[in-house]
């Protein structure tokens, strides 16, 4: 029986990829699906993690487990957990599937702009209200960013995490690989996939029309279709 290894994505966990898990398992796979640290049922670490920790997890997890050799799956930043785990353990996978991976960190000006407003709001502490409208401030001017919703530990590992641009890096990725995107995804936006299968020699890019970033949750029945596509080739 083949294996197949899932990593869900930031803020995300288990639960979400369950119908997914369920039809593999129902095309006769055998599906390993943990909640990373600090995601579903699984306890925050004590202290901040940056990527290399998760990926450190990742193979532990497999060791106890016994996996030696599968499929491995992620979603956007278990995407990045999967990336730099492809790159530094590619013995134990078969195929890789980097599905809306979060990888590319780039600084743009808007970026340097939030970090400068984002610092302003700390010495501003003191203030009433502060509250209130630094969570108006993420919520209506940084909008995609899961920093406001992450607690304790969690959030100096977000800021770890999203310091790591792997754009170069994922070139040294010589697996099997599929680039899933759906092409209206406004958070790891469709560009980028397109850049990682220029980067990544041999993979291919399968695009799902009309569909956004929660692909597990939104279509799971056609992100398995293209997977499993993918695992007969």
């Amino acid at each position: 029986m083949s294996t197949i290894l899932i990593l869900h994505g930031w803020g995300s966990c288990a639960k979400n990829w369950s119908k997914a898990k369920e039809l593999l398992e129902s095309k006769g796979y055998e599906v390993y699906l943990p909640d990373l640290p600090g995601f579903g049922e699984n306890s925050p670490p004590v202290t901040a993690w940056n990527i290399d920790n998760y990926v450190e997890w990742v193979n532990a997890f497999c060791k106890k487990n016994n996996l030696s050799r599968f499929f491995l799956i992620s979603h956007s930043f278990g995407g990045a957990v999967a990336i730099k785990y492809a790159i530094k353990y590619p013995q134990n996978i078969e195929k890789l599937f980097l599905v809306a991976a979060a990888y590319l960190r780039q600084k743009t000006r808007r970026g340097l702009f939030l970090a400068i407003i984002s610092k302003i709001f700390k010495t501003l502490s003191f203030l009433p209200f502060y509250t209130l409208s630094r969570k108006a401030f993420y919520k209506f001017i940084v909008r995609k960013s899961d920093y406001p919703y992450a607690a304790g530990i969690m959030k100096e590992t977000y800021l770890r995490v999203i310091k790591e641009d792997l754009s170069g890096v994922v070139s040294s990725i010589q697996l099997p690989t599929a680039i899933i995107w759906g092409e209206e995804d406004d958070t790891t936006p469709i560009k980028n996939a397109y850049l990682l299968n220029q980067k990544i020699k041999g993979s291919r890019l399968i695009v799902i029309n009309n569909e956004g970033h929660d692909l597990e949750r939104k279509v799971p029945e056609i992100l398995v279709e293209k997977i499993v596509d993918f695992i007969k080739l």
